[in-house]
């Protein structure tokens, strides 16, 4: 889920995805591949049964690939047959692969997760749950693969772009090995174990899971929040950009991504240990893996944000990470862009008009 956080926190990208006009259309991307899944749903009910966990993912994947592939053409603004061209096999493989049956996977281990965390058990009701694990999936999927197929499309037509949200400046990160970062990400899977242990010895029955969930997408969120400062190099300390920066801020950055996304990756991966590796949550052992494995994932995401983000404020131009988050403020720049497009426009014209004269004469 790279590409959200990306898609969400960096201000090139998320100015370029919440456009007026970009918005009317990923709502009607959005909509068309809800129904496909549900039409989807209805025909396998009849074929074959739905009730077997790996068939449902497995489902769930290649819809969401399909998914993936036409609504990325869409954003793309490129031919079906073209697309390999334009891009290459290896980006549109990223979207099918990834974007497509990776990120509908967990997003339908996600839903049945919650499902089972409010007691409606997918082993124990199969029919509501998978329709829900088909549904929401691909709609996700189709925003997020529209919302891609645009930030490329603006970058063939010659918007400079400083992160495209496919990992391959992560990577380019993680090849570097920069002590800083992985300090962060050991912090956050030590913290996340030892919190998981602590609750595993006082909490036990059926709270345990809810109080887990808390606890660790707390700590992760709450390190991944220092990380994503940490990341935004050396040129200030820590504690003086948290200072620069309003508890207002920091609340609504912990919330989300923080939080929310903590707990996103925490109830994935409750969902594969239910349904993939069909094992029960009650091992202190699991409840440990599961933790640490969020406590990793956070920090490291939210550290490379940081570092992508200082990429981009030393660009000129840069946008406040604070005004994106203020709707007036995004209406407000979607009008400058229009007016600077249509005060380009009318100048044009007024030479081509004024040339026109001088030849005439």
């Amino acid at each position: 889920m790279l590409h959200r956080l990306a898609l969400r926190v960096l201000p090139s990208l998320t100015l370029a995805v919440t456009e007026d006009s970009v918005r009317k259309r990923k709502r009607l991307v959005m909509f068309v591949p809800g129904l496909v899944a549900f039409a989807v749903y209805r025909a396998a009910k009849q074929g074959f049964s739905l009730a077997d966990p790996l068939t449902l993912l497995l489902l769930c994947g290649l819809v969401s690939m399909a998914t993936a592939f036409c609504a990325y053409r869409v954003g793309r603004g490129v031919p079906f047959m073209g697309l390999v061209a334009a891009d290459g096999v290896q980006r549109i493989g990223w979207i099918l692969a990834w974007i497509g049956f990776v990120y509908g996977v967990q997003l339908s281990l996600l839903v049945l997760a919650l499902l089972w965390l409010v007691g409606y058990d997918y082993a124990k009701h199969p029919d509501g749950p998978a329709m829900m694990a088909l549904i929401i999936p691909s709609t996700a999927v189709a925003r997020d693969a529209f919302e891609i197929g645009y930030v490329r499309w603006l970058e063939a037509s010659g918007r400079p772009l400083i992160t495209f949200p496919d990992g391959a400046a992560l990577r380019a990160l993680l090849q570097r090995f920069d002590h800083t970062l992985l300090i962060w990400v050991m912090a956050g899977v030590l913290g996340c174990v030892g919190l998981s242990a602590l609750v595993a010895a006082v909490v036990s029955g059926d709270l345990v899971v809810f109080v887990q969930a808390g606890i660790v997408s707390m700590a992760a969120g709450s390190v991944g929040v220092l990380a994503f400062f940490a990341g935004q190099g050396e040129r200030e300390t820590l504690m003086s950009r948290l200072a620069a920066t309003s508890w207002v801020e920091l609340m609504k950055f912990w919330w989300w991504p923080g939080l929310a996304f903590a707990s996103t990756y925490y109830l994935v991966l409750v969902g594969g240990c239910l349904y993939v590796l069909k094992q029960p949550m009650s091992s202190m052992a699991l409840f440990a893996g599961v933790a640490g494995l969020v406590g990793g994932i956070m920090p490291l995401y939210c550290y490379y944000l940081g570092h992508r983000r200082e990429v981009e404020n030393r660009q000129p131009g840069g946008v406040p990470s604070a005004l994106l988050r203020c709707p007036f403020v995004m209406g407000i720049l979607g009008k400058s862009r229009e007016a600077i497009v249509g005060s380009a426009l009318d100048e044009s014209a007024a030479v081509f008009e004024k040339n026109g004269q001088r030849v005439s004469s």
